[in-house]
Order: structure tokens, then C-alpha cells, then sequence
């Protein structure tokens, strides 16, 4: 992504550097892919985002490069089940009636817009993680928090959809919570190109890097390596 001069400015001026993280230890880093299911992705779901599938490729090529490298792909699905008690002040005052009963049925965890999009390749040693709003890491949403926190994660990749609502808001917290978070710019969608934009620029300003996924994977460099190349 190619950002205003404005922003790299104020970046380089805050941190010194446009990018951060010259490597990326895999052992120590989670590729967290949020909400690429079929309500989000496919056509005739209320949640339709058509540009995620665009994104398939390189969500597919990061996964794979990191769980070679001896890293950590986990994947994030939202269900609706309950939500209109849990989450009720958003369907009864955020969404029309007739949207709120569309999302909590598309949405629910027994239908097929609760699953994975075709042509996406989860393995069996990936992790699966169920969240009930926006942002995974907001206590009581899901069980994120302990699961990076049992296996020493240190670095957070994101990818999925919507860049700039429950992407958004997982990385915020995430950052919040002290994790080295990075925005994965071409495995990332919005509605809206001008959506997106707006909030990666934000993003590199204020909370973490954005990368494309090929910057990603340059620097998946186990410590070791790293090391050794340096010796």
C-alpha cells in the first residue's frame, strides 16, 4: 500500500522508521484471519463484502508460509447464536428488524453462512476460534486472549474482513493488550476501497504496521536464523 507523504512523515517522525519489524519470529507469531465465512463473503448473504474474495490468495500463501515456518494460523468466525440477548442494544437499535432477524439467522453457528468460504485452506492444525462481536479480544467475546497467550505469541498478523470494523477493532485491541500488531494490507477487505484506505492510514499512524503479505513472509526469520546470519 502506498501511503501519503503525509503519513510516512508522521510516522517516521513518531518511531523513526516507516516499518518496525525487520524480522518476524514464526514460532512466536499468529496469522489471525477474521470472519472469511460465507455470510461475509459470498453472494446473497446480508453481510456480503464482495472484495474479500480477492483476498483468498494471499490470506492462502501467508497461511501456508508461516505454518511452514513453524508458526500459528488461526482462524476467527462470528456467530450469532444468542446475540440478540447478548448483544441486544446492536439488533434492536443498530439494525432494522427485518436485518436483525436476517443476521441472526444467516449467522447462526447450524447455518452454512457460519462456515469457512470455499477456497480457503484451514489445516487440521490450525486453530479455530468462535467470537460473538466485533472484535475477538473484548472480554467475553471469545477465547483468543488465552490462546495466544499459551503459546507465546508475540506478534499479531491480521487478515480477513471488514478491514475496518472486526479486523479493525480485534487489532486495536490486540495492540492495546501489548502485542506487536500488523495490519496485513492485501489480505485485508473492505466494502469500499476508500474504507479501507482510510483505515490502514490510520492504523500506521496511531496503533501498528501494515504490510503486504509477501513483506510478511520476507521476514519470517526464525530467532535462531536470525542469529547465525548475524554472528
Amino acid at each position: 500500500m502506498q501511503f501519503p507523504s503525509w503519513v510516512v512523515d508522521r510516522v517516521v517522525a513518531r518511531q523513526g522508521r516507516l516499518h518496525p519489524y525487520d524480522r518476524l519470529d514464526p514460532a512466536r507469531t499468529a496469522f489471525v484471519v477474521i470472519d472469511l465465512q460465507n455470510y461475509y463473503t459470498q453472494p446473497g448473504y446480508l453481510g456480503e463484502c464482495a472484495p474479500s474474495r480477492a483476498t483468498f490468495p494471499a490470506v492462502n500463501r501467508l497461511a501456508d508460509a508461516l505454518r511452514a515456518a513453524g508458526g500459528h494460523v488461526i482462524w476467527v468466525q462470528t456467530s450469532a447464536d444468542g446475540a440478540d440477548d447478548f448483544w441486544s442494544h446492536h439488533h434492536a437499535h443498530m439494525l432494522t428488524p427485518e436485518r436483525s432477524a436476517r443476521r441472526l439467522r444467516e449467522l447462526s453457528s447450524s447455518h452454512e453462512g457460519f462456515q469457512i468460504a470455499p477456497g480457503l485452506r484451514p489445516q487440521p492444525q490450525d486453530v479455530r476460534v468462535v467470537k460473538r462481536c466485533y472484535s475477538a479480544l473484548v472480554p467475553g467475546s471469545s477465547n483468543l486472549a488465552e490462546v495466544l497467550e499459551a503459546r507465546g505469541i508475540t506478534h499479531v498478523l491480521i487478515g480477513g474482513t471488514v478491514t475496518n470494523v472486526c479486523c479493525e477493532s480485534t487489532a486495536r485491541d490486540a495492540m492495546m493488550m501489548d502485542y506487536a500488531t500488523i495490519m496485513v494490507d492485501d489480505a485485508l477487505s473492505a466494502v469500499t476501497p476508500a474504507e479501507h484506505e482510510h483505515c490502514l492510514n490510520n492504523w500506521i499512524l496511531f496503533f501498528g504496521d501494515v504490510l503486504a503479505s509477501d513483506e510478511v513472509i520476507a521476514r519470517l526469520q526464525p530467532v535462531q536464523a536470525a542469529a547465525r546470519a548475524t554472528a
